[in-house]
C-alpha cells in the first residue's frame, strides 16, 4: 500500500492559524460560562435571561441577591472574554481580501485560507477534496463497491467552515452552479429528508473547496463559477 506524503505546516502558517483558533476557544469558554449562569437560574425557578452577563441585562436581573452574587463572579470574566473576542475579530477581518464573493464573509475567508495554508500545494481537485474530509468513504470487495458517509479525514476546522459557508451561499449566491444543481433539495421548505439535505450540502461544500482553489490559484474567475461580488 502506498501512503501519500504528509505536509507539515510552516511555522508562519501555524502562527496565523493560532490566532483564529484562539478566538474559537475563547468563544467556546464564553458560551460555557453563559450556559452555566442560565442553568443556575433554571435550577432555582428563575426565568433564564439570554446574554445575562451584559451590563444592561445584568443590572436588570430579577433574581435573588445570593444568585446575583454568584453570577457576579463570572460576569467580569465574560465581559473580558467578549472584549478579547471582539478585538481578535477585528484583527482577523482586517487581514481578509476586501473584494470577496457575496456571502463569503471576511472571517470565513480568513479561516479557510489559513487552514489551507498554501492553495498552490494542491495539484488537482481530488487532492483539495480529500484534504477537506468531505469525500464519501468507499468499501470495495470483488465486484461490490459501496459508498459510505464522508471520511472526515483531513482538517476538521476547514470542513466546518466550508459547510457553514455552503449553507450561507444558498441565500447569497443562488446562481452558484452547485447550489443550482442541489436547489430542489436545499431550498427553504423542501420536503427532502434530513439525510438527503446533509448529503447535498456536503456535496456543495466539497465543490466549493475545489472552486476556491481554482480561484485562489488563478485557474478560473469567481464570475465564471456563478459567484458574484
Amino acid at each position: 500500500m502506498r501512503w501519500g506524503r504528509v505536509r507539515v505546516p510552516t511555522e508562519k502558517e501555524e502562527q496565523l492559524r493560532a490566532l483564529h483558533r484562539q478566538r474559537e476557544q475563547l468563544v467556546k469558554v464564553r458560551k460555557q460560562l453563559e450556559a452555566q449562569g442560565r442553568s443556575l437560574m433554571v435550577n432555582h425557578g428563575c426565568e433564564p435571561v439570554k446574554s445575562w452577563w451584559k451590563r444592561g441585562n445584568f443590572a436588570a436581573l430579577q433574581v435573588p441577591t445570593w444568585m446575583k452574587e454568584l453570577l457576579g463572579n463570572s460576569q467580569p470574566i465574560l465581559i473580558g472574554l467578549q472584549e478579547k473576542i471582539a478585538a481578535l475579530t477585528i484583527q482577523l477581518q482586517s487581514a481578509a481580501d476586501a473584494k470577496q464573493p457575496r456571502g463569503l464573509g471576511l472571517m470565513t475567508s480568513v479561516i479557510i485560507d489559513r487552514e489551507i495554508g498554501d492553495w498552490h500545494r494542491f495539484s488537482n481537485r481530488r487532492q483539495v477534496a480529500s484534504y477537506t474530509g468531505l469525500c464519501p468513504g468507499e468499501y470495495s470487495s470483488g465486484n461490490t463497491r459501496l459508498q459510505s458517509c464522508v471520511t472526515k479525514h483531513g482538517n476538521p476546522r476547514l470542513r466546518a467552515a466550508l459547510v457553514e459557508l455552503a449553507w450561507r451561499l444558498i441565500r447569497f449566491q443562488p446562481n452558484y452552479k452547485p447550489i443550482v444543481k442541489w436547489r430542489r433539495i436545499l431550498a427553504k421548505g423542501a420536503l427532502a429528508t434530513g439525510a438527503a439535505r446533509k448529503k447535498a450540502i456536503v456535496a456543495v461544500a466539497r465543490q466549493l473547496a475545489v472552486d476556491l482553489w481554482r480561484i485562489k490559484t488563478g485557474r478560473l474567475r469567481a464570475e465564471e463559477l456563478g459567484l458574484i461580488n
